[in-house]
């Protein structure tokens, strides 16, 4: 399924370059970003450039990239499918872009409901939680109609629509959930068990297409939240290849990096259903 190629030109690109990765300490957090990219649309991996520069390639479906802590600022990016891996023919994605200073932000690859592939950013919630809590986000990113989020058999976020979340803070532990179209007993997805670690934000990504049947999770972790001092929130993504965290070094050493997205409208928080 090749659906990137709808994706027209709607994209907002992270990056940062080499002189800011040898020297970290020279922008203040105020001047700065954390972001990481998340791609949630099935069997589309693709090369990203910025300023002509291959500085993402490969990306692959169901991963996250990041975080890094980029430089606010406007970049140029192109993005082309993956078996164009010098950047030569006609590009899927040509953009400009702005990386907002202060935030914490989500850059989701997806499929809207009715299955045409999109970007949505997530400013994701980085206060504090209380000891002994870890912190659980829904995303509905996936091409499928309403559904209700159950913990153990029991409806926690219910009537969730693409692309909005729903979040809680709950005590540690691990929590049995599945997905089911809202108001049936119909799974979408699961049953699985979520790890909720104190101090911690868990956030569950539902990706995929339910009419082609490829629908899964992605799970991305935010550390150090916890309320007691001593950590600096920071991302982690959750399931990022491990591997490609070694390549963008040595892109950014080289001269560049880009992390992805926007689909035609600023970054804002998103609103959370409860």
């Amino acid at each position: 399924m090749k659906r990137l190629l709808a994706l027209s030109g709607s994209i907002l690109v992270a990056l940062i370059g080499s002189a800011a990765l040898a020297q970290p300490a020279a922008a203040s957090a105020a001047d700065t970003a954390q972001v990481s990219v998340v791609h949630g649309i099935p069997d589309t991996p693709v090369n990203v450039f910025v300023n002509g520069t291959s500085t993402l390639p490969d990306f692959k479906p169901g991963t996250v990239a990041g975080p890094l802590e980029l430089p606010a600022g406007d970049y140029t990016i192109t993005v082309f499918p993956a078996a164009d891996t010098k950047g030569t023919g006609t590009p899927v994605i040509s953009a400009k872009a702005t990386v907002p200073a202060g935030a914490n932000v989500t850059l989701v690859a997806h499929l809207t409901a009715d299955g045409k592939p999109t970007l949505t950013p997530f400013v994701n919630d980085t206060s504090q939680i209380a000891a002994g809590d870890g912190r659980l986000v829904v995303r509905h990113t996936a091409a499928a109609p309403a559904v209700d989020v159950r913990a153990g058999g029991k409806v926690v976020f219910s009537d969730l629509t693409n692309p909005d979340e729903a979040k809680a803070d709950l005590p540690a532990g691990t929590v049995s959930a599945d997905v089911v179209l809202a108001g049936t007993d119909t799974v979408a997805i699961g049953p699985a068990d979520v790890k909720v670690t104190a101090g911690t934000e868990t956030i569950v990504y539902a990706i995929g297409s339910a009419q082609d049947k490829t629908l899964g999770v992605v799970v991305q972790t935010i550390d150090g939240l916890a309320a007691a001092p001593g950590g600096v929130p920071a991302g982690t993504g959750g399931q990022a290849d491990a591997a490609s965290v070694p390549g963008w070094l040595a892109v950014l050493v080289g001269g560049g990096l880009l992390l992805a997205l926007i689909g035609g409208f600023a970054l804002r928080p998103t609103t959370a259903r409860r």
